[in-house]
């Protein structure tokens, strides 16, 4: 089959690769119909996740089609149309009993495109089937479920619940890429008084308004003051961190209110200050995460009911096998206004069904 194979910092190839074969009696195979390209692909890119090698086939969202099966899969057959979480769950270990599934100790976590072989590819094996795969409804458009494996659970749990927004809060999401205007969409579940949404370029800032934003500033315009002027000068109830750099999250750690609270949900590949001298009197609650997907049942039912703006987040599509030309616009999203890039598309055709009778 062919796939999208990191070959070291700043290269990444459509390739032959050997076809994925089920390891574990728990494991499905899935054909990739729609995936997509998240910004931690672009931070591997970087080198920023040291733990992914050349040689790994990149990728953790999509929507596919199972073909394949374990022995031991109970939750979908062959022939159903399914979600591919970006985190597996073993469903045992002490996290995953706690719905901490992003901090799994039984061989799941975020594995898929970092640990194991991903979903940019025409084939993937999902391990821990049953609770890493999530059966589709008609009414769900692919390319609209997509985003469902990865920016709104992350955007909802790491942004919106750590940062426990209110009714009536300030919120400011700093990076108007796709988690922060997940965050921007499913803040607005919570009614807050005002969003405010910081980037660099003005098309995010555009597409920020459009889900709900009621003020936007690049970083040239000041947006220090304009959070003072916007709260009478007491500063936000939660900021958000959308990117993944240094001066964002010091920039967060600025705009906060005393007794507020900072949710960080951007990648980080460096060091970034923490700022104690100003911050410990202030009563300021920072936190730090993994998405879990335990919120995916709920956001999926949200979707198929119209409740979420998916389709205003994909910007550019591609054939799965344009998937070099892809990475090149995503990554030149300043350039591009690329938002999110969907490869691939739905397909209803029978499909070659099997199910394993061993792990082999």
């Amino acid at each position: 089959m062919k796939a999208a194979v990191f070959e070291g910092p700043g290269r990444v190839a459509w390739q032959d690769v050997p076809d994925p074969r089920p390891d574990d009696p728990g494991d499905a195979i899935v054909r990739v119909d729609v995936v997509t390209i998240c910004g931690t692909d672009l931070h591997i890119l970087k080198g920023d996740v040291p733990e992914v090698t050349p040689g790994r086939v990149l990728g953790h969202e999509a929507v596919g089609t199972v073909v394949e099966t374990g022995r031991d899969v109970r939750t979908v057959r062959p022939g159903d149309r399914v979600l591919i979480s970006c985190i597996s769950a073993c469903g045992r270990c002490r996290f995953c009993r706690e719905g901490r599934y992003g901090q799994c100790r039984g061989g799941g976590g975020w594995v898929l495109g970092h640990l194991i072989d991903g979903t940019q590819a025409e084939y993937v094996r999902v391990p821990f089937a049953d609770l890493s795969v999530h059966p589709l409804p008609s009414a769900v458009d692919s390319a609209d479920a997509v985003l469902l494996a990865d920016i709104f659970p992350t955007s909802y749990e790491v942004g919106v619940l750590n940062g426990r927004v209110r009714p009536a809060d300030t919120v400011v999401v700093v990076g108007a890429g796709p988690i922060g205007l997940a965050a921007i969409a499913t803040a607005r579940l919570y009614s807050p008084g005002q969003i405010i949404v910081v980037d660099l370029a003005e098309s995010r800032l555009a597409a920020a308004r459009k889900l709900g934003a009621d003020a936007t500033a690049t970083a040239g315009d000041g947006p220090e003051q304009l959070v003072e002027d916007l709260t009478d000068g007491l500063g936000a109830d939660v900021v958000m961190e959308a990117v993944g750099i240094p001066a964002t999250f010091e920039l967060c750690t600025r705009m906060v209110r005393p007794g507020g609270r900072v949710a960080n949900i951007g990648v980080h590949g460096k060091p970034a200050e923490l700022h104690l001298e100003d911050l410990w009197i202030k009563d300021v609650t920072i936190t730090t995460g993994l998405v879990d997907t335990s919120s995916t049942p709920m956001l999926l039912r949200m979707m198929a009911a119209g409740r979420l703006p998916a389709a205003e987040l994909i910007t550019h599509c591609f054939e799965l096998g344009q998937m070099e030309q892809a990475y090149d616009v995503f990554g030149r999203a300043a350039d591009t206004g690329a938002i999110k890039v969907a490869l691939g598309g739905p397909q209803h055709t029978a499909v070659e069904a099997t199910v394993a009778t061993d792990a082999g």
